[in-house]
């Protein structure tokens, strides 16, 4: 099922951005102007209720007064002195994310990917000069289908032909193991092993939540071989999955951090790799470096993030929206709409019987219903709506949801 723009005007803007950019993403047909809170409004006028989240950037709602505040009171200070100067805000950046993470130091970058591959550096050099890899040999395990970004390095440890293809050769030095098998760890793991990389829920797979004690487990069996343990928390991280960090449903605490998206409050690029002095204290002048990682004006926005989590009121709503959410959709279930329906926090995956269409079939329904929500992998809906997103709004996400299937239920 396609949908077409609901204007000439979005038309219009369509056309010129799919003339004029490069087509590496396949949007939906909507052209959004403006956005407050969970909601964002089209260039019509048409107003949605925002069920992505821009990937969990958005965590805490479009232009959060909070956020607004800090960044509008940083424009006019300044925005840009690069790390070849110390700047104000950076200080009280880098202390606030270090103890929200009970770490010692913070490297500041731009994307997730950024701090993806910082963290993968990062691992090297412990390893080499900590651990005593002989140069050359350092290994870091990953999942099977993971997403970590789309880098060269990166998609060199991808499952994901369609990242993959046409982009070799590949970098060297990631082993896979099944996602949510700690055996399978314990097994791939030597001694040049230096890391183990993990998503605690893998997001772009479509919200795959391991088995309770799973992260337990990659803890203990880390710890035991003198390995680090990092997790990528960038979308999952921040209260997205009903605590801090995903990692905090199973009470476990990595050696490193990877975090990004909501780091950012949806207004700038932030990024950062969070650990103890140990291991981010190798790094020496020169070695690694960002023209605009840990910018005064990011800076001032992340500490309005650290400031809006440390009350714990987004982590609450994460859990008791979602565990609302959840309940919701079990008609989605019973009816054998959907045969699979994951939660963790305010973030679920839905995997839609394949006899009503495909995931992106339903997500043009809801865009016809005023929701906004994506596909991932053909047959999977991401659900991630803002964590200030209120109870009626969730509500008609809902009832809008089941109206969808029960249309395209109708259409087979």
């Amino acid at each position: 099922m396609a949908l077409e723009p609901r204007s000439e005007r979005q038309r219009a803007a369509i056309d010129e951005i799919e003339t004029f950019s490069a087509h590496n993403y396949a949007p939906l047909p909507v052209v959004i102007a403006s956005a407050e809170g969970a909601h964002v409004t089209d260039v019509d006028g048409n107003r949605y209720i925002d069920c992505l989240s821009a990937y969990s950037a958005v965590n805490f709602g479009h232009g959060h007064p909070a956020l607004l505040a800090a960044a509008q009171a940083q424009l006019g200070k300044v925005t840009l002195t690069s790390r070849a100067f110390y700047s104000e805000p950076f200080g009280p950046f880098v202390k606030a994310l270090a103890e929200l993470c009970g770490k010692d130091m913070v490297l500041p970058m731009n994307t997730g990917v950024e701090a993806v591959e910082t963290a993968i550096k990062t691992a090297r050099k412990w390893g080499y000069e900590t651990k005593g890899v002989p140069e050359g040999r350092a290994k870091i395990i990953v999942m099977e289908g993971n997403f970590h970004g789309r880098t060269t390095t990166v998609i060199s440890f991808s499952n994901d032909e369609e990242a993959r293809r046409s982009f070799s050769p590949y970098t060297p030095g990631f082993v896979h193991v099944p996602f949510g098998d700690a055996g399978a760890i314990e097994a791939a793991t030597d001694d040049d092993t230096v890391a183990v990389l993990l998503e605690p829920v893998q997001g772009e797979a479509g919200v795959i939540v391991p088995p309770l004690g799973f992260l337990t487990e990659v803890r203990e069996v880390t710890s035991r071989h003198g390995v680090l343990m990092i997790a990528d928390e960038i979308q999952s991280g921040l209260g997205r999955a009903g605590a801090t960090f995903a990692c905090d449903r199973e009470g476990v605490i990595p050696d490193i951090y990877v975090l990004g998206k909501a780091l950012g409050g949806g207004i700038m690029p932030l990024s950062a790799v969070v650990a103890n002095r140990d291991i981010l204290g190798l790094f020496r002048p020169g070695q690694h470096g960002s023209t605009f990682g840990g910018n005064p004006l990011a800076c001032a926005i992340g500490s309005a993030v650290v400031d809006l989590l440390a009350t714990g009121e987004m982590q609450e709503r994460s859990c008791v929206l979602g565990e609302r959410f959840r309940a919701g959709l079990q008609p989605l279930l019973d009816k054998g709409w959907a045969t699979a329906v994951r939660q963790a926090g305010l973030w679920l995956g839905v995997d839609v019987n394949p006899d009503l269409g495909t995931a992106k079939d339903i997500c043009y329904r809801l865009l016809g219903k005023e929701v906004l929500a994506k596909d991932t992998h053909g047959h999977t809906i991401r659900f991630a709506p803002p964590l200030v997103i209120s109870l009626s709004d969730l509500d008609a996400v809902i009832e809008h949801t089941l109206a969808a299937f029960a249309d395209a239920a109708g259409h087979v």
